[in-house]
């Protein structure tokens, strides 16, 4: 059942994925269905978490819209999911940068280079 099991998740994973790490700031390209159309939409912000491993992957990403802080927690290797971009890579001390929601402002994006 096992070997069913992996065989499966192996080919559902992705390969080619941008290797990214908690505290960087990154735009998401996620396809979007209206219909019978698809278009992209890019959700840019910092990757304050991943979790999971395997297929099970998450990771969550924040971002401040019109002063108010948003997230989103998107499966690594979905196909809703057309790339992952690295804006600017951040130099974090922790796996988890929950701290940056009671942030406000400019300090509430601000991680070390």
């Amino acid at each position: 059942m096992n070997l069913t099991i992996d065989a499966i998740e192996k080919e559902q994973q992705k390969t080619d994925g941008t290797q990214f790490a908690v505290g960087d700031s990154v735009r998401i390209h996620t396809r979007v269905v209206e219909g019978d159309k698809e278009r992209i939409q890019i959700f840019a912000g910092i990757v304050i978490g991943r979790k999971g491993r395997g297929l099970n992957e998450m990771f969550t990403v924040r971002r401040i819209s019109y002063g108010e802080g948003v997230e989103r927690v998107f499966p690594l290797h979905s196909p809703r999911i057309a790339k992952v971009e690295v804006e600017q890579q951040g130099r974090v001390r922790r796996a988890r940068l929950n701290y940056l929601r009671t942030r406000k402002g400019k300090e509430a994006t601000a991680v070390r280079e």
